[in-house]
């Protein structure tokens, strides 16, 4: 439960009573609650900054449930999306899927059932969150290294020895040592397993051309 302890869930369902008592039952775990009666006001005031996820209605007045998970998905929100209807049809479920959706249960939802949806949820979110965060701090660390510092990255990821390396890049043992101490330190790694985690798909995307 502490991963979700400070989530911001986003409650969009145009019942009151339903919102209410939803919105008890999620905060009955530790979880933070913003209730929204519509789409329109739900896409002009949430916080998308915010991990978390959204619990949705599918029929609304208005922008519907899932056209509204349309919308976020084509605005890049990463907030996963648990899709709500007391009405629910497998054609329903399969769009709901197709566009994104994490789950989709259907009322009157079981209390258990939608905890662990959400919790589940908030919980992959904060995971995805930490690996686009060390992703984004790895980038910018390797966009510190020069282009000879990168070309000794490529080969110490490849396995070569520090005498290999020399002798690939017509350079001197000690000053492949160096490059390599230099690496240890503006990528901030403590072992070569940890350099090869962090950064062999960015020196592979840099082949490729897509880095």
């Amino acid at each position: 439960m502490t991963a979700t302890i400070s989530a911001l869930v986003h409650l969009v369902d145009d019942d009151d009573a339903v919102r209410g008592a939803l919105a008890r039952l999620l905060a009955s775990v530790g979880l933070r609650v913003q209730g929204w009666a519509d789409a329109q006001q739900f896409l002009g005031g949430f916080d998308r900054e915010a991990i978390g996820a959204v619990v949705l209605d599918v029929r609304m007045p208005g922008i519907g449930g899932l056209a509204l998970l349309d919308v976020l998905r084509e605005r890049g929100v990463d907030q996963p999306v648990i899709m709500l209807t007391g009405h629910g049809t497998v054609e329903m479920c399969r769009r709901a899927f197709k566009s994104g959706a994490a789950e989709f249960l259907e009322k009157p939802v079981d209390d258990e059932a939608l905890l662990e949806a959400v919790q589940t949820a908030v919980r992959h979110h904060s995971r995805s969150r930490a690996r686009d965060g060390a992703d984004r701090a790895a980038r910018e660390r390797f966009a510190r290294l020069s282009e000879r510092e990168r070309e000794v990255l490529a080969l110490v990821i490849e396995g070569l020895t520090a005498k290999q390396i020399a002798r690939r890049l017509a350079l001197s043992p000690r000053t492949v040592e160096t490059h390599r101490a230099h690496l240890s330190e503006k990528l901030e790694v403590q072992s070569l397993a940890q350099l090869v985690r962090r950064y062999a798909a960015l020196i592979e995307g840099r082949g490729n051309g897509t880095a």
